[in-house]
């Protein structure tokens, strides 16, 4: 005779039902537990495991371990191929050749480094270091401010429930940045590629695998287009070896766009009091499609400026040397070119998730433009005046300069034609490396305005104590 006992639920076969529909279906957490057997203990054990890490104790706003995980989850989703022997030796001798080209077109040089190739996974762990400075100062700016923005009665009335509203966040935030990392991570096709280098400094890399679909569709020989990208990778490393400001002059202007963040309560209560909160998919899309989106100060659109000016720069200045450099040598170096123009100008759908994420875009709007003034430059005078322009972040091009290529250039031409020992050259340099006016005309110019179309650095800090 079998023994009494009371009831246990789990004896219940429907409670294991391997057909057991997601019950994070339409959630933020979706692609995080998508993979959960219905109700089975291996499924809850890794759900568990999941929340677990998400709410780990960590420093910042943002938990980088999670973010790593989950980029590296989102990356095994799709077949990631680890570099052989044959893929290292093909790049590297792509690099010999470009580095060879590239030593033809500009004064800068190589940045002696070997070039490394890397698989998907390999991206993600490379980049993290770049990631955490990229979004740290925007996100902890982001909860301050949030934070500061409730009244102090809502404050006393949260009491210790504040500590877990800011950790919901962070997991929430945590949990978007590591989609948009794993996405790009298919996507980016060396180091240089979301326009700061990740990984060690000065080392030439390429993700192989997007480096092969980059090509998919263009009936260009894949050689040629492995030769074209490890061009453009190596012309990007010697930039940032010859000019070791500039990377930290694009993490300041980023860190100075955090800084002066705000959060509009009023806007935040209307959304939230439209929400229904038991329609998780609703509240997902409002997060994700501007509740917390947040218009730029008169500051913060300096700084946006000044990063997006930089970046067309950067990749202008690439464009241009790399054009050079294949003109008589590469013929489908043309079409490439184009391709990569495109692409830069459009970006894919995680670098968007990314910019609607904290804000900012990652993207030269201005290639052209900038491609053409460092051309007209070169023309005007040769490479070594147009290299020489890198020697000091005061001395870049504005935005304005971007919309007459030909007048910086002759401006730079006749600074460079004074005599170094003259009291023209002085005045010129001095007037140059402050805005760019004529020195007769300092005393009687108005003071610039945060935003104006004056968007040069001041010599205020050096931008690699920044």
């Amino acid at each position: 005779m079998a023994e009494d006992r009371p009831h246990d639920p789990s004896d219940d076969d429907d409670d294991r039902r391997p057909g057991q529909p997601n019950p994070f279906s339409g959630t933020p957490f979706e692609q995080i537990f998508g993979g959960l057997g219905g109700g089975d203990a291996g499924g809850l054990q890794a759900m568990f495991g999941q929340l677990q890490r998400m709410f780990a104790p960590h420093e910042g706003a943002v938990n980088w371990e999670y973010v790593r995980d989950l980029a590296r989850q989102v990356v095994a989703q799709q077949p990631d191929r680890s570099p052989d022997a044959a893929d290292i030796g093909r790049v590297r001798d792509a690099a010999r050749l470009a580095e060879h080209w590239l030593d033809q077109a500009t004064e800068f040089p190589a940045s002696g480094s070997t070039v490394v190739v890397w698989s998907r996974a390999d991206w993600v762990e490379s980049a993290m270091p770049a990631w955490e400075r990229l979004v740290e100062p925007v996100a902890k700016s982001v909860v301050t401010a949030m934070a500061d923005a409730l009244p102090a009665e809502a404050k006393a009335m949260a009491g210790p429930m504040m500590g877990m509203l800011n950790q919901i966040g962070s997991a929430m935030f945590s949990q978007q940045i590591g989609q948009a990392v794993g996405g790009l991570a298919q996507e980016v096709v060396s180091a240089t590629d979301i326009g700061i280098p990740v990984g060690d400094d000065h080392t030439p890399a390429v993700v192989i695998s997007n480096a092969a679909e980059f090509g998919a569709g263009l009936g260009v020989d894949d050689d040629d287009v492995l030769l074209y990208l490890v061009l453009r990778e190596c012309a990007h490393q010697r930039l940032f070896s010859s000019a070791p400001w500039l990377k930290d002059y694009l993490f300041f202007a980023i860190e100075e766009y955090g800084r002066g963040i705000t959060i509009d309560t009023a806007k935040i209560e209307n959304g939230i009091s439209q929400l229904d909160p038991t329609n998780m998919e609703a509240v997902q899309e409002a997060l994700s499609g501007g509740l917390f989106d947040v218009e730029p100060t008169a500051a913060q659109q300096a700084a946006l400026t000044r990063l997006e000016t930089a970046l067309a720069l950067i990749e202008g200045w690439v464009d241009e040397v790399v054009g050079q450099s294949t003109t008589q040598v590469m013929p489908q170096a043309a079409q490439l070119r184009e391709a990569v123009r495109r692409r830069r100008a459009s970006g894919g759908p995680a670098e968007a998730t990314f910019a609607a994420l904290v804000g900012l875009e990652l993207r030269p709007r201005r290639l052209r433009d900038a491609s053409a003034l460092w051309g007209a430059l070169r023309a005007s005078e040769d490479a070594k005046a147009r290299d020489s322009v890198w020697s000091h972040p005061n001395l870049l091009p504005t935005s304005d300069d971007l919309d007459d290529p030909l007048g910086f250039a002759q401006r730079t031409k006749e600074a460079d034609d004074l005599d170094v020992d003259s009291p023209e050259f002085d005045a010129a340099l001095s007037a140059l490396l402050s805005d760019g006016a004529d020195p007769a005309d300092a005393a009687d110019a108005p003071p610039d305005e945060p935003g104006s179309g004056d968007d040069r650095p001041r010599p205020d800090p050096d931008p690699g104590q920044a």
